[in-house]
This record gives C-alpha cells, structure tokens and sequence, in this order.
C-alpha cells in the first residue's frame, strides 16, 4: 500500500503535536466543503452557534457533528485522504471517526480562539489526531498555533468556551484518577513557549494531536471572511470515558441513548470506521 507520509514527517508529529502537510487536498475537497458549509448555514443544525457575543457585528461560527446531515461532509469523512494520513501518523491499524465541524470567522470579526486542547472536549480517551483544514489562502497570523510539544506534558486542562470572553468550565478536579487543571496563560507568557505556525495554500493542512495546545495569538482582524474544515478521527486504542460535567455537551446524551457506555471501543452509527475500506 502506498504511504502518504515520509519518515521525518511521521517524526515530527511525534516530536511537536502538529505538522503542516503540504497540498493533500485536491480543489475538488476545498469546493465540497465550502459548498457544505454554504448548505449548512442555510439549514444548521441545533449545534449551530455563534461565539461571537454582540449581535450585528462580523461573527465567528461554528456547527459541529453534521457529517451525517450535510452530503459534501459525508463525502469527505469517509472517502478523502485523511483517515489513511492519519492512521499513518498514528501508527494505526484502524481509523474511526470521532467528530466534525467547520468554523467561520467574517471578515472584520474581533472574536479569537482561546488556547486550549481538544481532548477535554470529549468523553473519549485513546490516541487521537485532528484535521485542520482552511479553505482559503491563509496566512501564519491568520490562523491557529500549536504550542510546541504540548502534547508530552502529561497534563489535562480544563475546556475553554470559544464565546468571546472565553470562560474556563469547572474547577480543578481529579477525575478517574486524572487531574484536570487550570489552562496556562499562554498569551500572558509567550516568551515561554515555543509556537508553530504556518502560511497555508489551498490544498495544505495542518494535522495535529488532540493533546496539542492551540489557539489565537495575534489580535490580527481578518480583512477577509475566513473558514475551517476540521475533523477527529481515533485509532483503535480509543474507548468512551464519561468525564466531569462540566464537559458535558448536547453529544454526551445522544450517546448515553444510542447505548454507549463507559469503557465501549469506538464503532457503530455515532462512530462509524473509516479505514481500512472493507
């Protein structure tokens, strides 16, 4: 089977948790997911949100969990080249889908990413890796960073709400045995971490592991409207782990519904596999 990626780049994603891949996504990917998201903002789902607090200024949105809504997203999840990167990076023998979504930020909007890691989002644990894909030209400075090697800390953080003021859920606690603490003030000690970030093409994304820090740190107001496409994937490792509530999402009830339980390996119609095609 061919491979995707070289040894130095399979490194890198070990060694940094992210990694810029250059020109793995054809034309043909970039228009079906804009024209998804088009679809899906003329009919979003009930997740569909905006982060953005005063109302008739540009937004910063965001829709998550669509992939079985809207066909251009159903279309990239299980046939684009992503879960075979992925499971290349992750040294996977089976690639599973964890969740969807897409962000769009206007032009002209003041609202940002808080810094935060994606694994304390979820009722998961296991290896994971994510998808960031913009579906435009954009600059280092327009986009995300990645705290360098965040993803060996061996820490859990609190989740960050996106909503402009970006309020931290929940207080420190230990979990299962896990401790989940406060985030750190990235922005307010940025000579202390090491950042990458990176000017994208079309075509190229951003890869990185879902331990990995990331988040906004240039005040930069986009003078263009400017999305995402990003998505979760896990490798075989990955089990269901009900954490605190203050994690607690619209998913968590939906999966306790379809049968879910604490301990259950990925699979089935909420997280169906996505590779190896059988």
């Amino acid at each position: 089977m061919q491979e995707n990626l070289t040894k130095n780049e399979l490194n890198k994603f070990k060694e940094d948790g992210a990694i810029l891949l250059k020109n793995k996504f054809g034309q043909n990917w970039i228009e079906k997911l804009k024209k998804g998201i088009n679809k899906d903002m003329k009919n979003p789902s009930p997740r569909f949100k905006s982060h953005t607090k005063k109302n008739g200024i540009p937004a910063y949105l965001e829709d998550y969990w669509t992939w079985n809504l809207v066909t251009e997203f159903k279309e990239f999840v299980f046939n684009s080249p992503y879960s075979k990167i992925a499971s290349e990076l992750m040294s996977a023998k089976k690639i599973n889908l964890v969740m969807d979504n897409w962000f769009l930020r206007e032009a002209g909007s003041k609202s940002s990413t808080p810094f935060h890691h994606d694994i304390s989002y979820f009722d998961m644990d296991g290896t994971m890796c994510v998808l960031w894909l913009p579906l435009q030209p954009t600059g280092k400075n327009e986009g995300v960073v990645w705290v360098k090697g965040s993803h060996l800390w061996n820490k859990l953080f609190l989740r960050v709400l996106f909503k402009d003021g970006h309020k931290i859920e929940g207080d420190e606690c230990t979990i299962d045995g896990k401790k989940y603490e406060l985030p750190p003030d990235i922005l307010g000690n940025k000579d202390k971490y090491e950042f990458l970030q990176w000017d994208c093409e079309l075509g190229d994304a951003v890869i990185f592991d879902m331990r990995t820090l990331h988040g906004t740190l240039s005040s930069s107001i986009p003078k263009k409207t400017l999305s995402r496409y990003t998505l979760r994937v896990a490798k075989e490792d990955a089990k269901i782990s009900y954490v605190g509530d203050w994690t607690s999402y619209s998913y968590r009830k939906a999966m306790k519904d379809a049968g879910y339980k604490d301990g259950d390996r990925l699979g089935g119609k909420m997280f169906p596999k996505l590779w190896p095609i059988s």
